[in-house]
């Protein structure tokens, strides 16, 4: 059966559009125009556009600039925006005008139409103007970038930054509980000085709490919007206090900071905030795919890898062997880092790609920092629920291990010299003795000096062994 349909119109005509559907003619071009990906604007997005007209029209009552009524329908239909309750009215494919006017006009429609139906007018009757109210005083080139800033810096503070938190306390749960854990360091994968396994995961804590910081410091520039520069920065037909109350409003919606943008031709000419913010999440993906690696490495085996952890047993690793475990939420994490970096690679080339008044990489710019927020997010929660949580040290291996490790005989170095503690290192490995062995043998130590200076667990501070 073929689908019913209404006529709406726009400046170019008339289009049919999907009878039950808010959006209208301009909308429906879009559509039409642009089957490209299939991908189309998430929650965080949609629920921004909602954000921005709601505040716009607000202000603009206050201003007495949009009449009482039509402005009190705006930010009523706008609340069911916010809310989620019209995601499925914003079909628009992610890959479209760089300017993501697709995309306001879409919430423009959409808002206006069913703003009209709550005032008890029939869809597509234009008691509320898509342009005229839900759009007054605005411009795609200031909305579209305000949404990436609003959607942005909510995705960081509601989302990232809360996971990452998790993961951090996750990660020192585990440094106090492997604390004392002595076992082999490593360098360059070869067998180092000894450290403790408390520490290792110390500095995986450390990571986390270091980039909790650098995304916090994204908060200053995201924090400020472009809304009511209109199409170039000047803010033609936008009333001067219009973008200051609007960003109270935005303020007062979300709960986060925001302020009007310092210079409204940078905030739409340039996109280097979301360069910025992009880059300190690759950094902290960065940062999870490390600690995924040296997690995997650490727990590889079980008999014939490093073996110094016992991974959880998340599911079945093969299909073929029977009983092999893998660490599969770790490389998941490891995978999220791969699509970060490809999303940051789109970010810093589209923020620097911009043409003179107006960057037009918007749409993809707000899409692959989104996705990458949601991603790092969503895998710091697993992660640490799933992998870090669970995860056991093999306290027995590490110890065993740690005796054998010819990196003992670094601290022989103040005591015999580096030539002679070379030589017990190489003696020990060519003969399958232990360092403590070799060095009673060769006479370079007694009983008592080597049970001060060859004690593996003073090796993990720092200071100079048997040195009384």
């Amino acid at each position: 059966m073929a689908e019913e349909t209404r006529t709406e119109a726009d400046s170019l005509g008339e289009m049919a559009v999907p009878a039950d559907a808010y959006w209208g003619a301009q909308t429906q071009r879009a559509v039409e125009n642009f089957p490209i990906s299939g991908i189309t604007f998430g929650r965080r997005f949609v629920r921004a556009l909602g954000v921005v007209k709601k505040a716009a029209a607000q202000a603009n009552r206050d201003l007495g600039l949009v009449d009482d009524e039509v402005a009190e329908a705006i930010v009523e239909a706008a609340d069911e925006v916010i809310a989620g309750e019209h995601d499925d009215q914003f079909p628009v494919d992610v890959f479209q005008t760089g300017s993501g006017t697709s995309s306001n006009m879409n919430a423009n429609e959409v808002i206006a139409n069913r703003a009209a139906e709550l005032m008890g007018a029939a869809i597509g009757d234009r008691v509320v103007h898509p342009n005229d109210h839900v759009n007054f005083g605005q411009s795609s080139n200031d909305v579209i970038p305000t949404a990436m800033h609003v959607a942005s810096l909510e995705a960081i503070e509601k989302d990232v930054t809360p996971a990452l938190e998790t993961l951090r306390k996750s990660l020192e749960a585990k440094e106090a509980e492997f604390s004392d854990v002595v076992k082999t360091g490593r360098t360059h994968l070869q067998d180092a000085t000894p450290v403790t396994l408390g520490q290792e995961f110390g500095g995986y804590r450390t990571q986390i709490a270091k980039g909790l910081v650098r995304v916090d410091k994204a908060r200053e520039h995201l924090a400020e919007l472009a809304l009511g520069g209109t199409a170039t920065g000047t803010g033609l037909n936008t009333h001067p206090e219009f973008p200051g109350r609007a960003a109270e409003y935005i303020t007062k919606e979300t709960g986060v900071q925001f302020r009007e943008a310092d210079d409204h031709f940078e905030a739409q000419a340039a996109h280097d905030a979301m360069a910025e913010a992009h880059g300190a999440l690759r950094t902290v993906a960065g940062s999870l795919n490390k600690i995924a690696n040296d997690l995997r490495l650490l727990a590889s085996g079980p008999r014939n890898g490093l073996g110094e952890l016992e991974q959880p047993e998340n599911q079945p690793g093969s299909s073929i062997m029977p009983g092999k475990i893998n660490p599969v939420v770790a490389e998941a994490v490891n995978q999220v880092h791969t699509q970060v970096v490809g999303n940051d690679a789109a970010v810093a080339n589209g923020a620097a790609d911009g043409q003179l008044d107006l960057n037009l990489y918007k749409p993809v710019l707000a899409h692959n920092f989104l996705q990458s927020a949601e991603l790092i997010a969503n895998a710091s929660e697993v992660f640490a629920s799933r992998f870090v949580d669970p995860i056991e040290a093999n306290r027995e291996h590490c110890e065993t291990q740690v005796q054998q490790s010819m990196a003992l005989a670094t601290s022989l170095n103040v005591h015999i010299g580096y030539d002679k503690a070379s030589d017990v290192a190489k003696t020990a490995l060519k003969e399958g003795k232990t360092v403590r062995e070799v060095a009673l043998e060769k006479g370079y130590l007694d009983e008592a000096e080597a049970d001060a200076v060859l004690d593996p667990a003073k090796m993990t501070e720092r200071g100079i062994l048997g040195d009384e």
